[in-house]
């Protein structure tokens, strides 16, 4: 299943596949606050970023991966990256979902329109058990995304980030069709 093609649309928003043209913008706005309750670091050259979009840009054409960049859908700036990995795990069939908004861009829910819209379009074209939100306890907004599409938090952990700092996760499972949430 190639994904190159597959856009989303809310009533705000354009997530569109991610590609070359938006690594300055991404590489700018993927900075060590955004990334605080994130797993991955931010990147310290933009060599960094082209790897992390070459990466995704596999991961659709392969089918095994969605990622998108989140656009206002009526001026097309740039709010973030949002997507869902591990679509074809046969034995699992419970993708992740993952999403980072640039700072300017919290605070006007985005997030949520932005991982309800793909976890609908998920419901209507994929078969899961469930998908799963890992989110840090601390991060309280984060956490009313999944709590939000009718997620239980099924485990908490910790996750060593490679700065050091310790990730105090907890996962949400979200079944399907628990609840659609327009944006």
């Amino acid at each position: 299943m190639n994904l190159l093609d597959l856009e989303i649309v809310t009533n705000r928003l354009f997530l569109k596949p991610i590609s070359m043209e938006y690594k300055e913008v991404i590489f700018s706005e993927f900075t060590e606050e955004i990334t605080t309750y994130l797993r991955p670091q931010s990147p310290k050259e933009i060599s960094e970023t082209e790897t992390f979009i070459e990466e995704g840009i596999t991961h659709l054409k392969t089918g095994s991966d969605l990622r998108f960049v989140i656009l206002n859908k009526v001026t097309q700036e740039f709010l973030g990256c949002a997507g869902m990995h591990g679509i074809h795990d046969i034995e699992q069939q419970q993708p992740e979902l993952g999403i980072w908004l640039k700072k300017a861009a919290h605070g006007n829910k985005y997030g949520l329109e932005a991982i309800a819209a793909i976890k609908n379009w998920v419901d209507a074209n994929l078969k899961y058990e469930y998908l799963i939100y890992p989110v840090d306890r601390r991060n309280v907004a984060s956490r009313k995304i999944p709590e939000a599409l009718g997620g239980q938090i099924s485990r908490a952990y910790e996750h060593k980030k490679m700065n050091g700092n310790i990730l105090h996760l907890l996962e949400y499972r979200i079944y399907p069709n628990t609840k659609q949430v327009s944006g």
